[in-house]
C-alpha cells in the first residue's frame, strides 16, 4: 500500500503525542464537512484565496470545534506549503494509514437494496475469515445496481450486480457481432 508523506507525517506526530484516535476522529469530521458543505470544499480548494484567509478560517474552525493543537498546526503547515488543495486526499490517506497500522482492512460494500444489520455483519465476518484482519466496512446502497452486491477489498473486487451482468451481456454481444462469420459468397462458374 502506498501512502503520501503528509499523511505519514501526521500519523507520526499523533503517535508521538499519543493522540492518534482523537486526530483520526477529527480528520473524519473534516472529511465529512468537505463532502457535505460545498462552500467549505470550494474555499479549501480555491487557490485564489490568500494564505492568511485560509489560516484565519482554519484557526476559527479549530477554536470552534476544539481541534487538537497538532492537527491545527498541521493544517496551517499545509497552507504554508500550498497543499491545502489536497486536504481531502491527505486526510483520507491518514485515516487509511491509521487503519493499516492497526492491522485493519478497508472494504466497500455496495448493495442494490438496504441490507439488514445481521446481513452486513455476516458479510463482515466472511471477509474477516477470508482476509484474517478486522474489516472497516464502508456500506452504501445504490439502487442503480438493480440487484446484487459489489464488494471491494483493496484491489480485489467482486461485482455480481445485475447492472454489471447486463453490461457484460451487452459487451459480449458486441464482440459476437463483430466476429461472426461473414456469409460466404459463392461464385457461379458458367461453362
Amino acid at each position: 500500500m502506498s501512502f503520501n508523506s503528509y499523511s505519514k507525517a501526521l500519523y507520526e506526530l499523533s503517535i508521538e503525542s499519543n493522540v492518534t484516535d482523537e486526530i483520526e476522529h477529527q480528520s473524519k469530521s473534516i472529511l465529512k464537512a468537505l463532502e457535505t458543505i460545498k462552500e467549505f470544499n470550494a474555499f479549501i480548494k480555491n487557490p485564489l484565496f490568500k494564505q492568511n484567509d485560509h489560516v484565519e478560517m482554519l484557526n476559527d474552525l479549530s477554536k470552534k470545534f476544539n481541534f487538537n493543537p497538532i492537527l491545527n498546526k498541521f493544517l496551517n503547515f499545509l497552507v504554508s506549503k500550498r497543499r491545502l488543495f489536497y486536504l481531502d486526499k491527505i486526510l483520507k490517506d491518514f485515516v487509511s494509514y491509521c487503519s493499516f497500522k492497526r492491522g485493519e482492512v478497508d472494504a466497500k460494500l455496495i448493495s442494490a437494496k438496504e441490507l439488514k444489520d445481521d446481513e452486513v455483519e455476516k458479510i463482515k465476518k466472511d471477509l474477516f475469515a477470508k482476509f484474517g484482519s478486522k474489516i472497516n466496512l464502508d456500506y452504501k446502497v445504490d439502487k442503480d445496481l438493480i440487484s446484487g452486491l459489489i464488494i471491494q477489498v483493496g484491489s480485489i473486487m467482486i461485482d455480481n450486480s445485475m447492472k454489471n451482468k447486463l453490461k457484460q451481456i451487452g459487451y459480449e454481444s458486441k464482440i459476437l457481432l463483430h466476429f461472426r462469420p461473414k456469409k460466404q459468397l459463392t461464385k457461379r462458374i458458367c461453362l
